[in-house]
């Protein structure tokens, strides 16, 4: 793909912060503490990674998905966990607003989220409702003014850290499956809100994921967001986003282990020569590059149906979401493997590139879920 100028100069700005704030040592750090360092995080904001697609108004770029895809590209190409803390904000937090918020809800939420002045999480996944998110049984009963609010979500994303988070619950309980769901913005610190201990993760250290406990939360009317009964149709628009960012964070990572792929098989020598000149590494290389290429094909056409409001961007997210995670696990296991021993070392990125990218086939959508959605559109 051929980019303009615009998105050229996107490209630059995220991959100038990434090579001068995402250095090893940072990083190193990062996965010894397991925390993100909050001046990190703060530069981020400035540099306006968090709102990248928010409008103007609202504190935010006014962008476009394809210049999102991009950052999210290079920032991941140093670090799959940076990824996650800008695409929370530009997705599955700031999303469901984007799509259903009203006049007062945008302009309470969206700009402190976008200038990473608070943290929205997305709360769908429940303990038994996790590709099947119809299956939710969080509830929602409304008196007077409030809606109270029962259940337990699970495997949320900056839940401990979250200022707010977006709920799905039953209104409807006489409703079947995916029906009767609607959507409500939780603020944290309410009375019967609790989060479980941080999960234990293989990879992507540094952002914390937990479960959410509510136990009788009063919520006022005010804070549902959308229409009544509509919520699931917002949660699956927004996974529509995220599932371009998971693509878009899968390109960067493996492009990461692609690098350090050749430049180990450039330095490295066995039986008095370089890997890089024996034929079976430099064919899993060629093999890597190629496979890689096409997956940013598909990720870049997705983010451009999707800026253009497509009625296909739906399976082109599905389908770039699919191929580009299983790809990214493919060259980050060829990347090991070039490594030899070493690649089995926590000192070499493609150690931590092998665990953080494990769990990109899963989250937001399985790739079993993914092809599911990919025949539905051609079967239907």
């Amino acid at each position: 793909m051929i980019f303009s100028e615009k998105h050229e100069l996107v490209r630059k700005l995220a991959r100038d912060f990434a090579e001068k704030e995402l250095t090893k040592e940072v990083l190193d750090q990062i996965e010894e503490t397991g925390e993100y360092p909050k001046e990190l995080l703060a530069k981020m904001g400035k540099a306006g990674f968090f709102g990248i697609k928010t409008p103007v108004k609202y504190g935010g770029q006014g962008s476009d998905y394809l210049s999102y895809v991009i950052v999210l590209e290079e920032l991941g190409r140093a670090s799959a966990v940076t990824d996650i803390w800008v695409s929370a904000p530009n997705s599955l937090g700031g999303g469901p607003l984007m799509l259903a918020g009203t006049p007062e809800q945008l302009e309470k939420y969206l700009p402190p989220i976008a200038r990473g002045e608070k943290i929205m999480a997305f709360g769908l996944t429940e303990p038994n409702a996790g590709s099947d998110a119809g299956g939710t049984t969080t509830t929602a009963v409304q008196d007077g003014d409030y809606w109270i609010l029962n259940g337990r979500k699970t495997f949320i994303t900056t839940a401990p850290v979250a200022d707010w988070c977006i709920i799905y619950a039953k209104t409807d309980r006489t409703q079947k499956g995916s029906k009767g769901i609607s959507a409500f913005i939780v603020d944290m610190k309410l009375p019967g809100v609790s989060c479980g201990k941080a999960e234990h993760k293989m990879g992507l250290i540094g952002c914390p994921t937990s479960d959410i406990i509510l136990e009788d939360v009063r919520v006022h009317k005010d804070d549902m967001l959308g229409e009544e009964g509509k919520g699931f149709s917002n949660a699956m628009k927004t996974l529509d986003i995220g599932r371009i960012g998971v693509a878009a964070m899968a390109i960067g990572v493996a492009q990461g282990a692609l690098d350090e792929s050749v430049r180990y098989a450039k330095e490295r020598k066995q039986f008095g020569k370089r890997l890089a000149d024996f034929q079976e590494i430099s064919f899993m290389i060629a093999d890597m590059a190629t496979k890689l290429q096409a997956a940013k094909e598909l990720v870049y056409r997705a983010a451009q149906l999707k800026d253009a409001n497509s009625p296909e961007a739906g399976p082109a997210a599905s389908m770039a979401k699919y191929y580009a995670t299983e790809i990214c696990n493919e060259i980050a296991a060829k990347a090991v493997q070039i490594h030899g021993g070493y690649g089995y070392i926590r000192e070499y990125k493609v150690e931590r590139i092998y665990r953080d990218c494990r769990v990109f086939t899963i989250f937001e959508g399985t790739s079993q879920v993914q092809k599911m959605v990919i025949a539905g559109s051609l079967l239907k």
